[in-house]
């Protein structure tokens, strides 16, 4: 049962990810959360986000980001970083991912999620049988209903790196 809950992977960072390598395995579709994985929570698009997907594009993937939030936080920082987006997704369902993989025209097989919350963002990747890779949050949050369910997050984190489907990258 706590195996729902576990990535398929874990970095330190977003940023570093190689991201050539997974398009060399065959991924051509990347979706991500944006606070805390991308930019600090309710942090703007900034211009490393903005380098960094270029780099994606030029490399051949297409984007979609994948938010709880609304449209208003949503669509400028994918306007600004030049991707597709899902906002109000419901995370951990399902459907969520499955809209934005119809958006991007991929499918289970060649998506990845990169996201910094188990119980949101890894679980909804899993909840769709997507790569779900674990992320370490950007900053601090600010959000009280976060801080909790990162203590909740602690436990499974735990579990996770002493079982055998821990998979944790270090590239810096």
């Amino acid at each position: 049962m706590i195996k729902k809950f576990y990535p398929k992977e874990y970095y330190s960072s977003t940023y570093s990810i190689d991201f050539r390598a997974y398009y060399e395995k065959g991924y051509r579709a990347l979706l991500f959360d944006i606070d805390n994985t991308l930019v600090g929570h309710n942090a703007p698009f900034n211009e490393k986000a903005v380098s960094f997907f270029e780099e994606l594009k030029d490399i051949g993937f297409k984007t979609c980001l994948i938010s709880n939030n609304q449209d208003s936080r949503v669509k400028p920082f994918a306007d600004g970083v030049g991707s597709q987006y899902i906002c109000d997704a419901k995370k951990p369902k399902a459907e969520g991912y499955e809209r934005a993989m119809e958006l991007l025209g991929s499918s289970t097989s060649d998506t990845l999620f990169i996201g910094d919350q188990i119980f949101t963002d890894v679980l909804g990747a899993n909840n769709a049988h997507i790569h779900s890779i674990l992320v370490e949050p950007i900053a601090h949050d600010p959000v009280l209903r976060i801080q909790i369910k990162r203590w909740g997050e602690k436990i499974i984190l735990f579990f996770y790196r002493n079982s055998k489907y821990y998979s944790k990258n270090t590239e810096s």
